[in-house]
């Protein structure tokens, strides 16, 4: 078996790990801040979601994600592999600084960086929209800019709804609103593994289908469980920095807000995974969380330079993510 394609698979599943750390620690951002669980507690139910997710949802993002380069067998590992260290590297990177980038503009960008150097324009399919289904590098990037507005729209509707029905109430329903923080987590853990599981089982398959070991799109299921672990893996390894920003320094939450930003989020995420839409768990649950600040008439108490910051990382995430993967296509090229 030849070292280039080995790499790339584990590139895949270090993706996976990586968006684990990432994405993952958003599932349960609120559930800590809110005080609702101890950060143990809410790693190991996310970890636990996350894994169940895959398995039991299709495999339309893997189907979306996996169509972004067209390249042949031989250029495939190189460029597939290169876009992926491109994107372990970036999540890394902001990772190690707390800043709640998107693994799903890093994985876009790398492999667009990685297909331009190779075959040029024509090595992507850029794609657009086919019906509400999302193809190519256009539809994945129209899925990851709607999700996030979607993520604010339903925070508003969810914390009103919500504030509607516990309007009288006392102290005695802090512990149904924690058991719902409990549910909704275990949730939206659920809809991420669904959904950012399936990028890396996406980029397997492509992988697989180049190099003629499979005759379709449709991954095995082994590759289906190697990249659920790995989405595990990261989620149990933690990511504290990034709990931090989402669930504290973006908006000061309390246990009924947690609850409208873990129900709106993983209801957008769960049917962005139904339709094949790429989504980023970091955007849409820091969105419906400033979604809520606006429902509660509250957007001055809303940490805006944070918001801000967010933005900014997110806005350069694709070029950035490109860039590198433009260089490490030169040094797998090189040394290959």
């Amino acid at each position: 078996m030849e070292f280039g394609f080995v790499l790339a698979i584990l590139l895949a599943l270090g993706f996976a790990v990586t968006n684990g750390l990432h994405d993952a620690s958003n599932a349960i951002a609120t559930l800590v801040a809110t005080r609702a669980a101890r950060p143990l507690q809410a790693i190991v139910l996310a970890g636990v979601f996350n894994l169940l997710g895959p398995l039991f949802v299709g495999a339309a993002v893997a189907d979306t994600i996996g169509g972004i380069v067209t390249v042949g067998p031989a250029e495939a590992a190189a460029v597939i592999g290169s876009g992926l260290a491109a994107a372990v590297a970036w999540n890394l990177i902001t990772w190690r600084l707390g800043i709640p980038s998107s693994s799903g503009h890093a994985l876009v960008g790398g492999l667009v960086g990685s297909a331009l150097v190779a075959g040029g324009a024509g090595a992507i399919d850029w794609g657009g929209m086919d019906g509400i289904h999302p193809v190519g590098v256009i539809g994945t990037l129209i899925a990851l800019a709607i999700s996030p507005l979607l993520g604010a729209v339903g925070g508003l509707i969810a914390i009103r709804a919500i504030r509607r029905g516990f309007r009288r109430a006392t102290r005695r329903w802090r512990g149904p609103v924690i058991g719902g923080e409990w549910v909704m987590s275990a949730a939206l853990a659920f809809s991420h593994g669904a959904n950012d599981a399936q990028k890396s089982v996406g980029i397997v398959a492509a992988l697989l289908l180049a190099d003629g070991r499979i005759s379709s799109q449709a991954a095995p299921t082994w590759a289906v469980i190697a990249c659920s672990l790995a989405l595990t893996l990261g989620t149990t390894l933690g990511g504290w920095r990034i709990i931090r920003t989402v669930g504290r320094r973006i908006y000061r939450i309390a246990p009924v807000e947690g609850l409208a930003s873990q129900t709106a989020s993983s209801v957008v995420i769960f049917g962005a995974s139904l339709v094949g839409g790429p989504t980023t768990t970091t955007q849409v649950v820091a969105s419906s969380i400033v979604g809520i600040g606006a429902g509660r008439r509250r957007l001055h108490h809303v940490r805006w330079m944070i918001v801000r910051q967010m933005g900014l990382a997110w806005l350069i995430t694709i070029p950035a993510s490109a860039v590198l993967a433009m260089a490490a296509y030169a040094i797998w090229t090189a040394i290959s």
